[in-house]
Formats: C-alpha cells, sequence, structure tokens
C-alpha cells in the first residue's frame, strides 16, 4: 500500500496535479507516519507555493534532507534566521549543510540578504566546488562583484569533477541494477511454473518486493520504505522526493514499461497469460530501480533571485528618437543583415557569426545527434533500460551506464563536459564583465558565442543591458526588441526595457509593452514596474509610484523597484520617503550604483554637500565608467570650491562618454565661477555641435558675453535661447539679466548675472 500511495503521488507531481499529489499524500502520512514521507508531502506543498505548509510539517524534524526543505520553506516567507538555524544548527557547529551544493548556494543566499557578505561568497564558491554546473552560484558572485574569470571557474577541474559525479552514480547504478535482476530472474521463473496460483503470484509479488525493499543497500539511495531513520547526505542517501523540487520536472519512471510488451528474461512469453503477468509487475520494481537513482535538489530553484539593475540618471540624452527593431524568425536561423536591423548590434552580430565559424568546440552540428546533457535534471531520474553488468572503475574508457540510464564512455563524458563548460566561461565572463560594468567588454565577449546560443532571449536581454549602461538606447532598444522576438513570454530584463523607452520617450511602445507585460503575468514585478514607467513618462507620478509599489510588494527583494519607488519621490519633492527607498534598495544589492546615485542627487539639492560626495563617490566605485556620475560628483566638489578637483572628474566624465552633453556644461560652468571665460566659450563653443537645441548652453553663453561687455552677442544668446524653450531656471536668469541690462553698463548688479 505505501509504495503505491509513493507512486501514486510521484505520479500527481510529474503531472503537475498538485492537489491530487497533496491529497494521496496526506493519506500516506496518516497510513505510515515517518518523516521521509513527511519530507514529501512538504515537496507537495513547495511545489504548490505553500511553503507555510511545508513550515509547519517539517518544524521540529531532524533528518538532513528534512532541515533542507525546512530551510527552504523559512526562506520563502522571508524567515531567514530559522532558515540558517536548520542549516547550521548552532548546537552542531561541525554539522554539513545538507544536500551539498543546493545547500551552500541557500546559505549563501541567506548570507548575502542578511548584509554578510563574505561569508556568502564563501559559500557560492563551495557551491561551485561542489558542483561546477550550479550557474546560479556564479550569477550570484557575479552581482556581488567577487566572482573570478569564468576560465578559471569552468576550467579543467571542473570538468574532470563532472566525470568523476556522473560516472560514479553511474557505476553504483550498474552494481544495485545487477543485483535486482539477479533477484527479478528468480523472481519470473517463479511466475511461469506451471503449478502457481494467481493468489500465490500476487502473494510471491509481494514478498519479493519486500525483500528488494529490505534488502537494498546502494550507495546511491538507502532509504526504508517503513521510515526508518537514514543517512540523508548530499552523496550517498537523498529523499525520495528530492528530484521534486528540482527545476525540471523527472519523467515518469518507468519509461521503458509496456503494458503487453516481452520479458526478456521469459522464454516463450509472448502471448501466453505469464507473460502477461510477468509485464505487470515491472513497474513496481522498476520503482525501486528508480529510487536508487535519485539525486540532489537541483541549485536552480532560485535562479530568479536578483533582477537587473538600472535606472534613470538625470542629465542623460533622451532624444525623441524611434528605434526600428526588425523582424526576428523565433528559431533564429536566418543569418542576413535584415534579421538584425541596421545598427550597431547587427554589425557586431555578423562579425561574431562569422569569427563563430572558427571555433572547433561549437560547430553547427553542436546540437545534432546524441548529446548527454549532464546538468538536465529529469534525465537523471530516468530508469536504465540496458542491461548492467558489473562496476567499473572511473578510469575505464569502455561503455558505462551513466546515472541517466545511457550507455556511454568516460571519454564521451568528459567531452560532452568540456563542451558544456566551454559556453558556460563565455556566458560566464560576458555577465562577469557586465556586472562590473565593463559594457563594451562585455558586449565582445558575448559576440563570440554560437549563433544558436546568441539568439536566445538571456544573452539578447544582457546585450541590451550593455547598452543601457553604455547610454545607447537605440541599441538598447533594437536589443531588447530581438530578446521579445525570441522569446515572447520571458521578463527577463523587461523592467529595464520599459526604462529604455521611457528615456527614449517612446510612449505608445512603452504602453504596449506594460500592457503585454501585465496580461502575460500580473504577478510579475517587471509587469508593474513597465507601466510606473508608463505613468511616470505622462507625469503622472502619484499613479507611477502606486505602480512601483506594487511590483515592491510582489517582489520585497526587487531592488531596482526600491529605486524606482525614489525616483518618484524625489519628483513629488518627497524627500524623506526618497532617502527611505533607496536605502532599501541598497539593503537588497549594496551595489546597486543607481540607489547611491539618488542619494547624492537628494543630498545635493539639499545643499548636503559633504553627504552628497560621499555618496557619488560610493556609486562610482561601484560603476567607474559613468560619465552622468562623475558629471554630478564634479558638480558637488565645485560646490565644496574643489575647483581644480572638480576640473579633472569633469575631464575623466568627458573622456567616458563624449556624446554626453552634461560634463562639458558643467565644465564650463566651472570655468565661468573661476573667471576663465575664453576656456569657457571654448568649451561651449565645442558643446553646440554636439547639442545645437539645448538652451541652456546659448544661456550660459549670453552671460558670459554679458560679463565681458560684449551685449550685441549676449542678445543674440539669449533670443536663440529663449526660441529653444528654455526651463524655467534659465527664463529666469534671462530675465534678470535683461532687467539688470537696463541699469547700464556699469551698474554693479549686471556683473552678478
Amino acid at each position: 500500500m505505501e509504495s503505491i500511495l509513493i507512486e501514486c503521488v510521484q505520479n500527481s507531481l510529474r503531472h503537475f496535479m498538485h492537489r491530487n499529489a497533496i491529497f494521496m499524500c496526506e493519506r500516506l502520512c496518516a497510513e505510515f507516519p515517518s518523516e521521509t514521507n513527511m519530507q514529501l508531502l512538504a515537496g507537495c506543498y513547495l511545489q504548490n507555493q505553500q511553503a507555510y505548509a511545508a513550515y509547519h510539517v517539517l518544524k521540529g524534524t531532524g533528518m538532513a534532507q528534512s532541515r533542507y526543505l525546512f530551510a527552504l520553506s523559512c526562506f520563502q516567507m522571508g524567515l531567514l534566521n530559522e532558515a540558517e538555524t536548520a542549516l547550521c544548527p548552532p548546537n552542531e557547529p561541525a554539522a554539513e549543510v545538507p544536500n551539498g551544493a543546493a545547500g551552500h548556494y541557500l546559505l549563501g543566499l541567506i548570507y548575502r540578504y542578511t548584509d554578510r557578505r563574505n561569508s556568502s561568497i564563501q559559500h557560492f564558491n563551495q557551491a561551485l566546488l561542489l558542483d561546477p554546473l550550479l550557474w546560479a552560484a556564479y550569477e550570484e558572485l557575479c552581482i556581488l562583484g567577487a566572482a573570478e574569470e569564468a576560465a578559471a571557474v569552468f576550467g579543467e577541474a571542473s570538468s574532470l569533477c563532472i566525470q568523476k559525479q556522473h560516472l560514479y552514480q553511474g557505476t553504483q547504478s550498474q552494481t544495485f541494477e545487477a543485483a535486482t535482476d539477479d533477484q527479478n530472474v528468480v523472481f519470473a521463473r517463479n511466475i511461469v511454473s506451471d503449478d502457481i496460483s494467481p493468489r500465490q503470484s500476487r502473494h510471491t509479488h509481494s514478498n519479493n518486493l519486500r525483500e528488494i525493499s529490505g534488502n537494498y543497500t546502494g550507495a546511491a539511495a538507502t532509504q526504508n520504505i517503513g521510515g526508518g531513520s537514514t543517512n540523508m547526505s548530499f552523496y550517498s542517501t537523498p529523499s525520495p522526493m528530492a528530484t521534486q523540487l528540482s527545476g525540471v520536472v523527472p519523467p515518469p519512471v518507468c519509461r521503458n514499461f509496456q503494458q503487453n510488451g516481452n520479458n526478456a528474461s521469459v522464454a516463450g512469453a509472448d502471448s501466453s497469460p505469464r507473460s502477461t503477468v510477468n509485464s505487470t509487475i515491472q513497474a513496481p520494481r522498476r520503482k525501486f530501480v528508480d529510487e536508487g537513482k535519485l539525486r540532489k535538489i537541483s541549485g536552480r530553484l532560485f535562479s530568479d533571485s536578483v533582477p537587473r539593475r538600472n535606472s534613470r540618471l538625470s542629465g542623460e540624452s533622451t532624444g525623441n528618437t524611434n528605434s526600428n527593431v526588425s523582424a526576428a524568425s523565433g528559431n533564429g536561423t536566418n543569418n542576413t543583415s535584415k534579421y538584425y536591423g541596421s545598427s550597431k548590434l547587427s554589425s557586431m552580430t555578423l562579425r561574431s557569426m562569422t569569427s563563430r565559424k572558427a571555433q572547433s568546440w561549437a560547430t553547427e552540428a553542436y546540437g545534432e545527434g546524441a548529446r548527454y546533457d549532464i546538468s538536465d535534471d529529469s534525465r537523471l531520474n530516468m530508469t536504465s533500460s540496458y542491461p548492467s553488468g558489473d562496476a567499473r572503475p572511473l578510469e575505464q574508457e569502455g561503455p558505462t551506464t551513466s546515472a541517466s540510464g545511457v550507455n556511454v564512455s568516460s571519454t564521451s563524458i568528459l567531452s560532452g563536459a568540456a563542451e558544456i563548460l566551454a559556453l558556460f566561461r563565455i556566458l560566464g565572463e560576458g555577465y562577469r564583465l557586465s556586472c562590473l560594468y565593463r559594457c563594451q567588454d562585455a558586449l565582445d565577449v558575448y559576440n563570440k558565442l554560437p549563433h544558436k546560443h546568441y539568439q536566445t532571449g538571456w544573452v539578447l536581454s544582457q546585450i541590451g543591458r550593455a547598452y543601457f549602461e553604455m547610454v545607447d538606447y537605440l541599441e538598447a532598444d533594437n536589443a531588447f526588441g530581438l530578446a521579445r522576438l525570441a522569446s515572447p513570454y520571458s521578463l527577463e530584463g523587461m523592467d529595464m526595457y520599459s526604462t529604455v523607452l521611457y528615456h527614449l520617450k517612446e510612449d505608445m511602445k512603452l504602453s504596449y509593452l506594460a500592457q503585454e507585460l501585465v496580461s502575460t503575468d500580473r504577478l510579475a514585478s517587471q509587469s508593474w514596474c513597465a507601466m510606473g514607467n508608463c505613468y511616470s513618462l505622462q507625469k503622472d507620478h502619484e499613479t507611477a509610484l502606486k505602480n512601483f509599489q506594487r511590483a515592491v510588494q510582489l517582489n520585497p527583494r526587487f531592488a531596482y523597484g526600491h529605486t524606482l519607488c525614489g525616483h518618484e519621490y524625489v519628483a513629488l519633492e518627497d524627500f524623506e520617503n526618497g532617502i527611505k527607498s533607496y536605502q532599501s534598495a541598497l539593503r537588497v544589492d549594496a551595489r546597486h550604483y543607481n540607489a547611491w546615485y539618488g542619494l547624492g542627487m537628494i543630498y545635493l539639492r539639499q545643499e548636503k554637500f559633504e553627504f552628497s560626495e560621499h555618496h557619488f563617490r560610493m556609486a562610482l566605485r561601484i560603476n567607474p565608467h559613468s560619465s552622468v556620475i562623475m558629471s554630478y560628483l564634479g558638480t558637488a566638489l565645485h560646490a565644496l570650491k574643489k575647483n581644480e578637483e572638480a576640473l579633472e572628474v569633469m575631464e575623466l566624465a568627458i573622456i567616458a562618454d563624449k556624446k554626453n552633453p552634461l560634463p562639458m556644461y558643467q565644465k564650463a560652468n566651472i570655468l565661468v565661477s573661476m573667471e576663465s571665460f575664453n576656456a569657457a566659450l571654448g568649451v561651449l563653443e565645442e558643446l553646440k555641435e554636439h547639442a545645437p537645441r539645448e538652451s541652456s548652453v546659448y544661456a550660459l553663453m549670453g552671460r558670459i558675453y554679458k560679463r565681458r561687455n560684449m551685449y550685441d552677442k549676449a542678445m543674440l544668446h539669449f533670443g536663440v535661447a529663449l526660441d529653444l524653450k528654455p526651463s524655467a531656471t534659465d527664463v529666469a536668469t534671462i530675465k534678470a539679466c535683461q532687467v539688470h541690462w537696463n541699469s547700464g553698463p556699469n551698474s554693479s548688479l549686471g556683473r552678478l548675472c
């Protein structure tokens, strides 16, 4: 009865029938109360998004797998202290973290969100040592700014580690299957004997099931069906429900089972009733074989734990330009320039495709033929259909049954691991450089990807993010548009895309994007972030703030959402709540430079220049390539009368982004305050070429000519400034100068302009 209930629960989970799985598992726990069965029930609750129920089911349990699931429940409920206590019991300081790499990854997340950066980095690194394919751990290290170069992390040592793990699991499953098959051969012979009755057959079947369960001592799993205490360490005895929490639902347990199939161990069983009886008993036997191959919970449970970062930095050029995004086919097989459009992204993509043809590890036949995906949890749960033999040593080059149930050699596993790690080296290095805001270097690395991977939604979103950080909004719009075409169902990077459209003032495209995202997933933070940007573009800051608050409510760890709330508070002149929002963003992610920048802007407007300088320097330390941050740091230094240092910072800002007019304008302002009028006019004349319709440039030139008593030129530039619809501040300055002008050139008030 117990085995039937367990199989029914697992089958319901495989078919995403979570309510049925919970009901059947409750019956299982009522009939056979054991901690192992409670783990299965907790897994059902977790998959049904009922972390609170799993919390109460597992509270007070002591097995390693129970501790991990309890910690996972606590993490999802925000009970980080309890989660940490479950993974690292204070009364057992030497206790191993349960579930190996997944446990270390979860502990790293807990330390990260409790502001213990060094401990977090240590556990993420440990997770990668145990499982080199745990991409989420490397992603977190990149976000923390502590990741090593991808070539060092995903190197030859990782390839050997993968090979050893998979061949070890394969040899263990071979040993167990050999013993199991021997027992079933005897069992089948008993069934085909002439003097056995159906009742005796059923009795013999149940006895043999109990015998297999009782004698099952394979190294891959040592679970007792009765729920007895077992060792739940990562390498030896994972729980029966461990795979149920994987990001990929495992396939049916008996993939080789056929209702009326032939049994190779029974002679002449083609059409006899005995062969039918024998075929029907294969499912329970295979079920126990499947339990011998259960694997650790995948670390990809939290693959989406942290959102990307960007912000609307004032002073950036926000031209109202339309970006034409070319239509792209969903399968990404069109290599022509039409596919990419006439942009830098297209030319870089085509160049990268040419260079990628020369790479031996990623040829066009990469995805063809038999490939063994060693990171796919679902395949690791399949039952082997091949006859098992003696366990082979790891060094042997002959065929070996891997944990996925496929006959492979150590050479093929090694080559497969090398291909995956080669791909990870490019993806990892590109993502690491992007998190360090070395955006052009990141783009160069991504261009080395094979075409099939380059055209995925995740990669194109990362490319859009890189262009966004480089303040190249047209190229960012193009990249995000291609990402939407490649993965219209994915919300990866869509919060950033909405900010790109905000800067481009594409109100129609932004409105359409927001409605699409909300219709796709109303419970996603990215959807409400796009909706908030849409209202903010219409100057409806109160409604925008409500939408950003909704995004933060759905995901309190959404740092970008907190920052956008801060921007709206600043627009509403509510500086106190703006500071709180920026600080909330920094509590989630201390490297979220946009929040540091936002605090610096508030203190700059409040004329707290020392505080402003400190926060701008913190932002610049995280993102040392931002021309906008440098510009405002120079402004704060100028306000503190540190003019020489301010000029040096402005020069760096101009070099960092020659298209940004802000640092050149601020440099001219500093030179005017130092009465270097000729140098200031030279800077402004150059700036007119880059920003010919910027009214502030002409207004400042008018002020300089006024102070040099060149009234004709002053009048000319003031008139041009007024024609270009200047800001209210510039209008007031121009009118004040005109009033002072009427007092005469010798008036002392005139020299104050």
